[in-house]
Formats: structure tokens, C-alpha cells, sequence
């Protein structure tokens, strides 16, 4: 059986009760086999700066860097914020972007999902991750696309998805980012 393709999990919000957080954890169990995932904790990241990346990164750049560039392929699951990516998930992405040259994120596949409670999905938030990681030569997986509307009725009270038609787009999502990434695999 071939070794399974390791998923960096970054979550754009911090809260404990995240409805991101419980998204990202309901597609992790859509998952088949092929695919094993470690979160990627952002909220202890302190903000980039490269006065402080010429004096020595800190310890938690170096860990975030270290874990981002070890995964096979990234889940990126955001909430919006003021239509666009929380700024926290920026300053993720700009940590691991650095030093110039040496970015954590280069040729690794992508998907994006975006939860929110409004109606439609975190579509802004989506959009400009996406435009962050072409710049960071993320190939990122078009079709399906997730925006998730509706996102604090999706959840039972132990975390569990309600619907069966919000499980079956997880499983088909997932399955399909599994599918991306064994054909950017291909090409390398």
C-alpha cells in the first residue's frame, strides 16, 4: 500500500468553537486511507517582520516553517473576515512565504474552504486566499469549490455535521482534493 499523503491543516480562526475548526475536523473524517493530517497551529506565529527574520527567526516561525514544509499538500479552512482572510491566516501565510527565496508553500497542492454563518460562504475570504497562493505557486484545486453558508446550523452539539447532503459534499470535496493531489504529484 503506498505511503499516504501528509496534509498540513491551516485553520484561519482561533476560536476554541470555531465552526471552521469543526469543518476542517468533519472532512478529515470524509477522508479516505490515502490521506493522514496534522493541524497546523497559527495563533502563537507573532507577526512577521523581517528586521526580526535578519536578527533570527523565532522559534515558532521555525516550527511553523518546518511543519508546512514537510506536508505533502495544504487544506486551508477560513472563516471571512470584512470580506477578506482573517489576519491571522495572512500573517500565516506571510511567515511561511519567508525568507524570500526559501517559501514553505512552493508546488505543494492546495484546497480551500470557507465557512461562515451568512449566506454566502466566506466567497471574499476564499477568493483572496486563492490570489495569495498563485502568487506562492500553490497549485490549487478548482472544482468543487466550497463556500459554506449557513455555518452555525451545520453542527450538533458534539461537533457532528447535521446533514447528510453537508456530509456527502465533505466526503466528494475531500475526495476530489485527494484526486488533485495524486495529479500534481504526477507532474513533478
Amino acid at each position: 500500500m503506498p505511503k499516504p499523503h501528509k496534509i498540513a491543516v491551516v485553520v484561519g480562526s482561533l476560536r476554541k468553537d470555531s465552526i471552521n475548526r469543526k469543518a476542517a475536523q468533519a472532512l478529515i473524517l470524509e477522508a479516505s486511507g490515502n490521506l493522514e493530517f496534522d493541524f497546523v497551529e497559527i495563533g502563537d506565529l507573532p507577526h512577521y517582520d523581517e528586521d526580526v527574520e535578519d536578527a533570527g527567526a523565532p522559534i515558532e516561525w521555525t516550527r511553523f516553517r518546518k511543519q508546512v514544509s514537510e506536508a505533502d499538500a495544504v487544506l486551508f479552512v477560513t472563516p471571512e473576515y470584512n470580506r477578506s482572510v482573517p489576519g491571522v491566516l495572512k500573517n500565516a501565510i506571510d511567515v511561511g512565504s519567508r525568507p524570500y527565496g526559501a517559501s514553505s508553500w512552493a508546488k505543494k497542492p492546495a484546497a480551500v474552504v470557507s465557512v461562515s454563518p451568512g449566506a454566502i460562504g466566506g466567497f471574499g475570504a476564499n477568493h483572496h486566499l486563492r490570489q495569495s497562493l498563485v502568487f506562492l505557486d500553490m497549485p490549487v484545486l478548482q472544482q468543487p469549490e466550497a463556500y459554506v453558508g449557513g455555518g452555525f446550523d451545520l453542527f450538533g452539539d458534539a461537533g457532528e455535521l447535521k446533514s447528510d447532503d453537508t456530509r456527502k459534499f465533505f466526503k466528494s470535496f475531500i475526495d476530489a482534493f485527494g484526486e488533485w493531489i495524486e495529479r500534481v504529484a504526477a507532474t513533478d
